[in-house]
């Protein structure tokens, strides 16, 4: 008789749809704010991520949005072009160990082929192929880890930074690449990516080499008088002082100079007020939602007040029907909160299935601190919400739940 858990058992078995209903409002409730918190920083984690292959970015005048866009995660448009003259220069500059021209223009099958020097293509050495070798002369490719293709393949280049389907305009170039290489799984969209000689893209839309005519020389040096236009530079600095060095220099009439992770704060600053705004609202939601599943169990209690009052008549004492009342609640309360703990971890798992193959970058989804405090939270004002319930029955007199 005085352990309270084996009637709060009985009486969720006489009252399941209510108890069903209590859990799924509160689970909801907490699984909003749970999806919300959890997606946002798996969206700034994977995109910081991706981003940590270029320390410093060069292009023409313009949108340094649409160039970190358009160069880091190959979200492909029509950008104005850095001339040769600035590649030049940055290649010589001291305090970098490669400035890697970015190219696009091509696909095969609707993966970009991209257009840069065998620096870049292993990150510095950083990134060996998992098969085969780097390119080292024109007409060779290495594909990225996603792109079904095996070494030794020969393809042809598509027109255009996009698949054409059959019925769409588009042709194929007289250039065919050997695919010699496969570079180890990025988890972002570069895995997508075939990447060749920059030259050979240059030639392929009838454009200088950056070379003397008739020499078959890939990447630096270049002919300073043979460089054309590029839509970006990736630069690898020596240290961060030479980073910060070269940024300066770089931000020029001709040339801008940025570090990814400047754009991406900003994304980031907006993306925490979009966050920000649906916390508040989650946190309204969860409000809300305990206001009506703590004035449903009222209701609730107070239609079995007869039954409690048979308790007391049989000897149990008010501690006792305080337990049992107190206990009903809080597990309910504790109950919705930690299914909406996993609930929220659940959608936002998905969210990231049908989000990161259109943005192109993994985003680690996990349960922060962030999100157990919210859950916790919750857990604990049910404690202190139970209390109201048991004190109002228990204000009832004996003989008047009898009558009810």
């Amino acid at each position: 008789m005085f352990n309270p858990l084996p009637v709060v058992l009985a009486d969720y078995r006489r009252n399941r749809l209510l108890v069903g209903i209590t859990l799924a409002l509160i689970a909801l409730a907490v699984a909003i704010g749970v999806a919300v918190i959890a997606q946002e920083r798996a969206l700034r984690q994977g995109s910081a991520r991706a981003a940590d292959d270029f320390d410093l970015l060069v292009g023409a005048p313009g949108s340094p949005t649409q160039l970190v866009l358009t160069s880091v995660y190959l979200k492909l448009q029509s950008i104005p072009l850095v001339s040769g003259e600035v590649l030049v220069k940055t290649s010589t500059a001291r305090g970098i160990r490669y400035a890697a021209p970015i190219a696009f223009g091509d696909n095969w099958q609707g993966h970009p082929i991209v257009g840069t020097t065998e620096d870049f293509a292993s990150r510095g050495g950083r990134l060996p192929p998992l098969e085969g070798h780097p390119f080292r002369q024109r007409g060779e490719a290495v594909i990225g880890a996603q792109v079904p293709l095996a070494i030794g393949a020969r393809i042809h280049p598509e027109h255009g930074a996009h698949h054409h389907d059959d019925d769409e305009e588009g042709h194929e170039h007289e250039l065919a690449y050997t695919v010699v290489g496969r570079l180890p799984a990025r988890h972002n969209v570069w895995d997508n990516a075939i990447l060749v000689p920059v030259e050979d893209v240059w030639a392929v839309h009838e454009l200088p080499s950056g070379h003397p005519p008739g020499s078959t020389q890939i990447g630096p040096p270049w002919d300073a008088t043979r460089v054309p236009g590029v839509p970006a530079i990736a630069i690898k600095p020596e240290s961060v002082a030479a980073a910060y060095g070269l940024r300066g220099q770089l931000r020029t009439n001709e040339s801008m100079a940025l570090f990814p992770a400047e754009v991406l704060n900003e994304l980031y600053s907006t993306l925490g007020d979009v966050r920000d705004l649906m916390s508040i609202l989650a946190l309204a939601s969860q409000v809300l939602v305990v206001i009506a599943v703590l004035m449903s169990l009222l209701v609730g209690f107070l239609a079995r007040a007869r039954q409690f009052a048979v308790l007391r008549a049989i000897g149990a004492g008010s501690h006792y029907v305080f337990s049992v009342i107190w206990l009903e609640v809080s597990l309910l309360v504790a109950g919705g909160a930690a299914l909406g703990l996993l609930l929220g971890y659940a959608a936002s798992w998905l969210l990231m299935q049908w989000i990161a193959p259109r943005m192109g970058f993994a985003m680690p989804v996990s349960l922060g601190s962030e999100e157990l405090l919210l859950a916790s939270a919750l857990a604990a004002a049910g404690l202190l919400i139970a209390v109201l319930p048991a004190w109002l029955s228990l204000r009832r007199p004996v003989a008047t739940g009898l009558k009810a």
